[in-house]
């Protein structure tokens, strides 16, 4: 009696599964962002029920723990990752997939399997598979009774091998939750470098234990302006905020997880009012109080300037004439023990330095810059700042390290071994991989998200404020990251394309969502995809069944941009 009872239980569960086999599916059930590289519709189902089991090998735990918990969390039932035996749904590393990131995701009425090269491209395919599951799973606290994966043949792999998303965290101060919130977006999209601007002239947000200041001083302002620079009045609030290395540590690991490289920016040697409000005698001119640069315009009639104290952090936004002293060897040797800190906390292999926007009046005046001019037998402030930037790279590069920096650092002569990320327009990525350096493309026509969404005055004027400019959807989606202006060996300095958000005027989370979302979307297609496989209409149609899954997250995306 027992041997034919679990017979009939097989038999159930045999013609259960089997009345999923030849199940009809449509175009609308592979509505996939950022569009794989080669997708088959096929016939049938899979039904993740109760017994549902993934399996993989041990290298694959972290990915097979991830997929459990969303399904258990869609339908309610016990899905485990196991590392040995047999199950219907199998993870594994695949030698014969050439690219990197690559996977193949394999999908039958009774089986799903998904392969990578690398435990990357494991994750990526499950990220695939997410997506051709229904939006509500997103938001599912069990209640999925019925959940199916439509079959399918992919074959994919990324065009450009960096795909990023910067965050400003110095002019507006976000939450260890949120920072996570923002990395879980960058894996969802496939894409794959967190760009963390730690430092700037109205913040320094991370902690250095050797110099306390920076986070006692400089990590608050004591007001911020209030409208559009340069402002009707000053808040005259107290803001601030930084992350312990604790804190640090804590992201870093879980963008590991996530596949997502986590690289910081220590901005030099312009930016840096918060940290020369720290310690004055990084500045040239210690004694001398802290000033708006001439373009800043004044609030009220009067100029800001500091009062009572020499240096303060900034409160309104721009570029200021107070930058760090290229002249003193106790700049450099501050820059060193910070970035020592710096390396121990983030195990990528480069570290961003900034070296944009830097003024270079205060060097022409400051008799230990000329002097080192005269010294290292440079022309002018242009080579100095080449200079610093040079010693800073050469420093990082005993320590393993590469640095990225705006493409000012093309100015002067390019440091030896330094990556452009050409943010003014595209002239200087070109240039610097004629010069056979590695390139990052972001320029501010395309890839600058705190523009306005939207380009005409009356639809602005319905909008949060904004730095001003307008990027729309459709802008970014067009944008081509490889310069026709290149041949093909000069080709392969492109590395990639990233989005910018510099938050002067994103003061919650919830803004920093409305202007990433869609556009940060549109991007991952760009940077995933091949060239002749992005299509706007195709991908517009995409997009609209994309927002229902915004919509499960909760996420506080831009509705009205969506056709545009």
């Amino acid at each position: 009696m027992r041997i034919l009872m679990i017979a009939i239980i097989c038999l159930l569960s045999f013609s259960c599964t089997n009345k999923y086999k030849n199940l009809a599916n449509t175009a609308e059930d592979y509505q996939v962002i950022p569009k794989p590289q080669k997708l088959d519709m096929l016939t049938g189902k899979f039904l993740v029920d109760g017994n549902t089991k993934i399996v993989g090998s041990e290298v694959l735990k972290n990915e097979g723990e991830f997929l459990a918990g969303m399904l258990s969390a869609a339908t309610g039932n016990s899905i485990n990752f196991y590392s040995e035996g047999s199950g219907n749904i199998t993870l594994k590393l695949d030698d014969a997939i050439k690219n990197e990131e690559g996977y193949s995701l394999n999908v039958t009425f009774d089986k799903i399997e998904i392969s990578g090269k690398t435990t990357k491209g494991v994750f990526y395919g499950i990220q695939t598979l997410r997506q051709l599951m229904p939006a509500s799973i997103e938001s599912a606290n069990g209640d999925i009774k019925e959940l199916t994966i439509p079959a399918v043949s992919i074959a994919d792999n990324p065009r450009f091998k960096y795909r990023g998303m910067h965050l400003d965290v110095a002019r507006h101060f976000f939450p260890v939750d949120f920072v996570k919130k923002y990395i879980d977006l960058i894996a969802m999209h496939k894409m794959n470098t967190f760009h963390w601007h730690l430092t700037e002239d109205q913040g320094w947000r991370i902690e250095i234990k050797k110099y306390p200041k920076l986070t006692e001083v400089g990590a608050w302002r004591n007001g911020t302006i209030v409208g559009h620079h340069p402002g009707t009045d000053n808040d005259q609030k107290k803001y601030g905020g930084f992350y312990t290395q604790e804190d640090i540590k804590d992201i870093v690991a879980y963008a590991t997880k996530k596949h997502v490289t986590v690289i910081p920016e220590i901005e030099l040697p312009g930016h840096s009012s918060s940290a020369i409000a720290a310690y004055p005698y990084l500045s040239c001119f210690p004694e001398e109080p802290t000033k708006v640069s001439h373009d800043m315009g004044s609030i009220k009639g009067k100029e800001i300037q500091a009062t009572g104290t020499p240096k303060i952090v900034q409160e309104t936004w721009g570029v200021f004439d107070d930058v760090y002293c290229a002249g003193k060897d106790e700049t450099f040797t501050f820059l060193q023990d910070v970035l020592d800190e710096v390396i121990l906390l983030f195990p990528s292999e480069y570290i961003h330095i900034g070296g944009d926007e830097c003024p270079k009046e205060n060097w022409k005046r400051c008799p230990s810059c000329q002097a080192r001019i005269k010294a290292e037998g440079l022309h002018d402030e242009h080579e100095l700042q080449s200079y610093f930037i040079t010693r800073i790279e050469k420093y990082l590069n005993t320590k393993g390290k590469q640095i990225i920096g705006w493409d000012e650092i093309l100015e002067g002569g390019l440091a030896p071994n330094a990556t452009v990320m050409s943010w003014r327009g595209t002239k200087g990525g070109i240039e610097a991989a004629k010069q056979k350096h590695d390139v990052i493309m972001s320029p501010n026509h395309s890839c600058y998200f705190d523009h306005y969404q939207v380009k005409t005055k009356d639809e602005k004027a319905k909008e949060p404020l904004s730095i001003g400019g307008n990027t729309t959807v459709a802008d970014v989606y067009t944008y081509e990251p490889m310069p026709s202006e290149l041949n093909k060996e000069e080709q392969k300095y492109v590395l990639g394309a990233q989005a910018n958000v510099w938050t002067e005027y994103m003061k919650t989370t919830d803004y920093v969502e409305y202007m990433i979302l869609p556009r940060m979307t549109a991007l991952s297609e760009v940077v995933w995809s091949s060239k002749n496989n992005r299509d706007w209409e195709d991908f517009s149609t995409r997009l609209n069944t994309f927002k229902d899954r915004l919509d499960a997250l909760e996420l506080n995306y831009a509705k009205h941009t969506f056709g545009k």
